[in-house]
């Protein structure tokens, strides 16, 4: 009788370790400051529900989501507009434990977001912030819209970006535009839009690619302007590899300025085996998650 209520007893505080370990797991992940996510598109599984699986299996703690090719269509190529696929999506983020850090607007890396009728983009991308409950959109300013290269561009640009402040104002949410500009003129012309709901989303490649240092242009930045950032390089190396990028000075500088929020890994892939999508994004993910969130 003493041996099985011995039993039960050591059976009760494996179960109650075995919940707690659990819920301080869930909990210390809510709280986490950094929360480290994978681009749907750069994994291979752009509005793909397999995204949240594979985002899982490599440990990471959300899906950049996009909504989908774009090309020469009047709008993105986007389940997201149809409450059954939505539901879908929403779904297995929760079975998963994989968020949705942002919503993306990638179609427009290739495609003009200064010359196209925007409209219907914007706000179908603004619809599906609203129905999946997600506070950002990220908007790349992509070739055709290099300010660098077109600042003739910077007017329209700058009326565009006005509107679409407007519109995601409305639900609460914010757009992060990416651009070539460095971080005093990026400022400079976030202030010209003059819209809290239009920030930054910093790109650590764009840095690197002009020989910028990542610390000093996120602190030039600064914490007002800042959404989110694409925590990666060009492909050559893994994130832990690349002597380029002093990740614990990133931190330390991100952690002096007090911002919060999610570090999205695009790129960074090893050349030497660059269709590896688990080694590449895995490993980049274990890295990001050593640094920013031990």
């Amino acid at each position: 009788m003493k041996s099985k209520r011995n039993l039960i007893v050591a059976l009760f505080v494996v179960l109650s370790t075995t919940f707690n370990s659990c819920a301080t797991a869930q909990s210390s992940n809510k709280k986490q400051k950094y929360k480290v996510a994978v681009c749907d598109w750069m994994i291979l599984k752009r509005q793909k529900l397999g995204s949240f699986a594979l985002a899982a299996e490599i440990k990471a703690d959300g899906i950049e989501l996009d909504m989908g090719g774009l090309g020469n269509r009047p709008t993105f190529d986007s389940k997201l507009g149809d409450p059954v696929e939505r539901q879908k999506f929403l779904d297995k983020s929760k079975e998963t434990g994989v968020g949705i850090s942002s919503i993306a607007m990638s179609g427009f890396y290739a495609q003009s977001f200064a010359t196209r009728e925007i409209t219907p983009m914007i706000t179908d991308c603004i619809q599906a912030m609203k129905n999946m409950k997600v506070k950002v959109a990220y908007l790349p300013l992509g070739t055709q819209t290099d300010l660098v290269k077109n600042p003739e561009l910077r007017p329209e640009v700058i009326k565009r970006l006005q509107w679409a402040g407007k519109e995601v104002g409305k639900i609460g949410g914010v757009i992060a535009i990416e651009t070539s500009l460095d971080a005093t003129e990026e400022k400079k012309l976030l202030d010209e839009v003059g819209s809290k709901y239009i920030k930054s989303s910093f790109n650590f490649a764009n840095a690197l690619d002009n020989k910028r240092d990542i610390s000093s242009e996120l602190k030039i930045l600064g914490k007002k302007y800042l959404a989110q950032i694409h925590a990666s390089n060009t492909d050559q190396f893994w994130l832990e590899n690349d002597k380029a990028i002093d990740m614990p000075k990133i931190k330390a500088t991100l952690d002096e300025m007090k911002w919060s929020g999610w570090l999205i890994v695009e790129r960074s892939r090893d050349v030497t085996q660059v269709h590896n999508v688990k080694a590449n994004y895995g490993a980049n993910v274990t890295y990001l998650k050593k640094i920013f969130q031990n």
